[in-house]
């Protein structure tokens, strides 16, 4: 019974959020790449199903978020002095505002040292009358989607970003949280959605074990860096935040930051969003990134206390793992989507590879995460190209699309249309 009402409270914590018209957040209403929007079209070109493209400009990698009338994007300047907040007309891809949201002196900026990052990549957080923006340590931002005018900025949030911001805002009740994995500091913070002021702040207690013989960070800190976003669930009935950091991944609870359970592992600089499998195991399972510089995917049994490294991890996986793309789990499998397109199925609950596959000509290379709707995957990568597959333990491709230009930023779904954002332009994708 209590493994039932457990599932009881997952599932109508999804529901809840799995609101099919808009898309709030970074991959989605569940923070998982997952949508139940139908009738979404399965091909496209630059001449078929295509509503609208509009040019974008500035370099910014943040997915589009999608509410009401408005489709909206972050973008910055090359050098990073100049941060912006793009608003587009969802139905005809016209250009509401464009705005420099924050100005930086030129010798504020760190040099953008990964070249698969931009000063833009953060994506922000949006729900009925208010868009929240940010750009790492440079800027956070509250805005009025009515008016356009600001309620409220902050800019005194330090972090040192070394290879550029990356971590994207995650809504909870009240507050938003932000995750700050720098070089120099490893914290999150929540900030209340009215008026910016700080509800809660946990500082990681990592032990990094980078400390060179004259007791300086190796590789200039490099080792300490993230740039992951936690995933909230119900576990049990409690919400549970899980956040992936260099070194180490904490459960927290994310109405005031209170730590639940960590667990240990070599990698750093992880990029993907933590998913959740609720029917596997006795209280559901996490699929975790292990991050740089030979990454895994983990599957950690939910729930305990402290450090359950030795108990919890339930299965380690090597092979076709993802740098930067998060995974996506459907009906029990997860998919993966690594650096070179090589697309994977692995069983959630025990690791075990039921295929792979190269999608492609083994020149394209991938950052962009898959998402589910409409019964398909969707895969994308940074050539422009679309795989569209059919979940399952065999392989199941059925189309194939590409745009000019190549896809950095992850989708957006919001209606019958996918909200595509390539290099240097956002499309409304819509079965014509």
């Amino acid at each position: 019974m209590l493994r039932i009402l457990a599932l009881l409270f997952t599932f109508a914590f999804c529901s809840v959020t799995l609101a099919g018209d808009n898309w709030p957040e970074f991959r989605g209403p569940t923070g998982q790449g997952h949508s139940d929007s139908t009738g979404l079209p399965l091909h496209w070109n630059e001449n078929l199903n295509v509503k609208w493209k509009t040019d974008i400009q500035g370099k910014g990698w943040s997915t589009p978020l999608v509410w009401g009338d408005q489709v909206w994007l972050t973008t910055a300047t090359a050098d990073g002095t100049k941060m912006s907040v793009i608003c587009v007309d969802r139905n005809n891809g016209k250009v509401l505002l464009d705005r420099v949201q924050f100005v930086n002196k030129k010798e504020d900026v760190e040099p953008l040292s990964n070249p698969v990052n931009s000063y833009s990549s953060p994506t922000g957080v949006i729900e009925d009358g208010r868009l929240f923006v940010h750009w790492g340590s440079y800027g956070t931002a509250c805005i009025n989607t009515k008016t356009f005018e600001t309620i409220w900025e902050r800019r005194d949030l330090p972090c040192q970003h070394f290879r550029g911001p990356g971590s994207s805002l995650v809504s909870y009740k009240s507050v938003i949280i932000l995750t700050m994995d720098g070089v120099d500091v490893q914290y999150l913070i929540a900030l209340q959605k009215k008026d910016g002021t700080a509800a809660w702040k946990v500082n990681r207690n990592t032990d990094f074990k980078d400390l060179d013989p004259n007791g300086k960070p190796k590789a200039g800190g490099d080792y300490r860096k993230a740039y992951s976003t936690p995933t909230i669930v119900e576990v049990n009935g409690k919400p549970v935040m899980l956040s992936c950091g260099s070194k180490a991944a904490y459960a927290y609870n994310p109405a005031d930051g209170s730590a639940l359970w960590k667990i240990t592992y070599a990698g750093f600089s992880n990029a993907g969003r933590p998913v959740f499998a609720p029917l596997v195991g006795e209280h559901g399972m996490w699929i975790i990134n292990t991050g740089y510089p030979r990454p895994e995917m983990w599957g950690v049994k939910a729930g305990g206390r402290g450090d359950v490294t030795k108990s919890h991890v339930a299965w380690k996986e090597k092979r076709y793992i993802p740098k930067r793309a998060s995974a996506v789990l459907v009906d029990g499998l997860v998919y993966m989507f690594d650096d070179s397109a090589i697309a994977s199925c692995r069983d959630a609950a025990t690791g075990a590879l039921h295929w792979k596959s190269r999608f492609g000509t083994g020149k394209e290379q991938v950052a962009s995460s898959p998402i589910f709707v409409n019964g398909h995957l969707y895969f994308f990568d940074q050539n422009g190209n679309t795989t569209v597959i059919k979940p399952g333990k065999e392989l199941n491709i059925v189309a194939k699309n590409r745009l000019e230009d190549g896809f950095m930023a992850s989708p957006a779904v919001a209606g019958k249309a996918f909200y595509l954002r390539t290099k240097s332009a956002l499309y409304r994708v819509e079965s014509e």
